[in-house]
This record gives structure tokens, C-alpha cells and sequence, in this order.
């Protein structure tokens, strides 16, 4: 599977960006599918899953409530909505096909997208 991230960008504190992410191959609905972020200096962190048929989602507290982890599986493509953005949100977002349906540190990505940097001005 072979990923494509795209959707970041600036905006200011309290704004929304939409992240999509792209995937190639017949096997993209067999995937659980994650995004994970990484901000300067810090190491990469869980943001949100969804299971390969959308029933299921987790998200890190820190995102719950204002982030929204999607997918459509016709376009191969995962989706993250993230509303109410904050400074902290600042960082590289990833997205990743993962091992298994998953949560926080539990999860384990066998594929990872390119990153795309999303800033978040206050």
C-alpha cells in the first residue's frame, strides 16, 4: 500500500484543516488506517484510528472532540477533520495503514504516508 498525505497548511488558532490521505492498491479497505503527528523536537505520537470498516475510531485525548478520523473506502482515501486547532497542534502529520485496529501507544503501522506539515498560528 502506498500512501499519499495531503491538506496541510497555516491557519490560525481556532481554524480547520482537513487532512486526506490517498492510498493505492485493492487493499486499502482491508486496513485499519491511523494518522500520527510529530512536532518539532518530539517524538511521533498516535492522533487518531479508524477500523478498515469505519465502525470503530480512537482518538488521543489531547484531539478527542475536535478531531474527526474518517474513510471511504470506494476512493481509497482516510480523512482527518481537525476543528478548533491550537499552537499544539503544530507538527507533521502522517498517515499509516496499521497492523490492526488500535489505540495510542498500542498501535503498530506497517505502512506510513509521506508527512504534511500542518501550522497553527496563535
Amino acid at each position: 500500500v502506498q500512501l499519499q498525505a495531503s491538506g496541510g497548511g497555516l491557519v490560525q488558532a481556532g481554524g480547520s484543516l482537513s487532512l486526506s490521505c490517498a492510498a493505492s492498491g485493492r487493499t486499502f479497505s482491508t486496513y485499519a488506517m491511523g494518522w500520527f503527528r510529530q512536532a518539532p523536537g518530539k517524538e511521533r505520537e498516535f492522533v487518531a484510528a479508524i477500523s478498515w470498516r469505519g465502525g470503530r475510531t480512537s482518538y488521543a485525548d489531547s484531539v478527542k472532540g475536535r478531531f474527526t478520523i474518517s474513510r471511504d473506502n470506494d476512493k481509497n482515501t482516510e480523512y482527518l477533520q481537525m476543528n478548533s486547532l491550537k499552537p499544539e497542534d503544530t507538527a507533521v502529520y502522517y498517515c499509516a495503514a496499521l497492523s490492526g485496529y488500535c489505540t495510542g501507544n498500542a498501535c503498530q503501522a506497517r505502512y506510513w504516508g509521506q508527512g504534511t506539515q500542518v501550522t497553527v498560528s496563535s
